[in-house]
């Protein structure tokens, strides 16, 4: 039996940009796997390099180093009719709706687009019936399909983003913060069609978000990035149980406690921002007064986070003795009931907040 190749894989990816004072280090060194059918989320503060890796296994971006390999076929590199097909495989969904739309296509029309440059169909009829198709599943209503961009509300423009990713039922889509535009009853809609279309449809999603809570709801496993670096990935059940790199911690404390009972813990980060410019070797964090891990600033990067095999937490820290921590089956099947309470409390609210505006 030959071994197991994972739907998307990406290693040691690099992406340096050209600085009159250097070079920016925006992706540096990540790596990880995707299955089909899962959600890897990917968080971390603003600057991170969220949004730029995206865009590298998109193929918007060439990587400076590193691979990236679609059912064991290596991408990184293609060109011409090759990233055609590549661009039919991988879609992404843009931030704001709004921009990431044609203000001159008619939404019927922004939805065919993809379907004519596939040159997949021999007739209108066909096309017609499969954008048609496509509208009904993401919940464009029929009356809206011949109207401009700017007629949809927030919520509506999206649906249509949605709708021109999945026309070609792609095996991978990139959600670029594809919710952080809208209003919270809004946010609701559009993250259970996702999950809903990804039962129907079995793609792979890579959600990039600041939101902890929205990607605690939708993804299976999460990576956060600091500084361009991947600093911690693992299994969303196994992260929110049990973090363990310094800078998941203090991002973690961040999230608002309902529970009167035990009162939030601040982690505060103390220092400046490590210039991500020509950074020097070492930990990122190797001078914050807020870690006391590394050996010295000076000291070699530590070895780079990857997905683990099991339901571990694989970190980019130099406390190599306690680097993963396995979630026995126990515990992950209590997690798995209580993000099904979730799922139908989220369902409870979006039928009340429907239901008073």
């Amino acid at each position: 039996m030959g071994e197991h190749v994972p739907l998307l894989e990406v290693k040691n990816v690099k992406k340096y940009f050209k600085v009159s004072s250097g070079w920016n280090h925006a992706v540096d060194d990540v790596s990880f796997t995707l299955e089909r059918g899962r959600t890897i989320g990917v968080v971390g503060e603003s600057g991170c390099g969220k949004s730029t890796l995206g865009r590298i296994i998109c193929r918007l971006l060439d990587a400076t180093d590193g691979q990236v390999l679609l059912n064991g076929e290596d991408i990184t590199h293609a060109k011409g009719a090759k990233l055609k097909k590549i661009h039919e495989k991988i879609q992404i969904v843009f931030q704001d709706p709004y921009s990431s739309l044609n203000p001159r296509l008619r939404i019927e029309s922004t939805v065919m687009e993809p379907l004519k440059n596939s040159h997949r169909f021999t007739s209108a009829k066909a096309m017609n019936e499969e954008a048609n198709k496509i509208m009904e599943l993401v919940g464009i209503d029929e009356r809206l399909r011949q109207s401009y961009p700017h007629e949809l509300d927030g919520g509506r423009r999206q649906r249509v983003g949605i709708a021109r990713a999945l026309a070609l039922n792609p095996d991978v889509i990139v959600c670029d913060e594809p919710v952080s535009a809208l209003d919270v009853s809004v946010q609701a809609q559009i993250l259970n069609l996702l999950m809903d279309l990804q039962e129907k449809m079995g793609s792979a999603y890579i959600f990039v978000t600041h939101d902890l809570g929205v990607v605690r709801h939708i993804a299976n496993d999460i990576m956060v990035m600091y500084l361009g670096q991947a600093v911690e990935i693992a299994p969303t059940e196994v992260l929110f149980k049990r973090t363990l790199h310094p800078y998941t911690k203090a991002l973690f404390s961040a999230i608002p406690s309902t529970n009167i009972h035990e009162p939030m813990q601040r982690i505060q980060l103390k220092g400046e921002i490590t210039n991500p410019i020509n950074p020097k070797p070492g930990c990122v964090r190797a001078d914050k007064s807020s870690c006391s891990r590394c050996p010295s600033p000076a000291a070699a990067s530590p070895p780079a986070a990857s997905t683990p095999r099991k339901p571990a937490s694989s970190r980019r820290c130099w406390k190599r003795w306690n680097r993963t921590t396995s979630c026995s089956a126990a515990a992950i099947k209590r997690s798995t009931i209580e993000k099904g309470r979730e799922k139908r409390l989220w369902n409870w609210f979006m039928t009340r907040a429907n239901t008073a505006f």
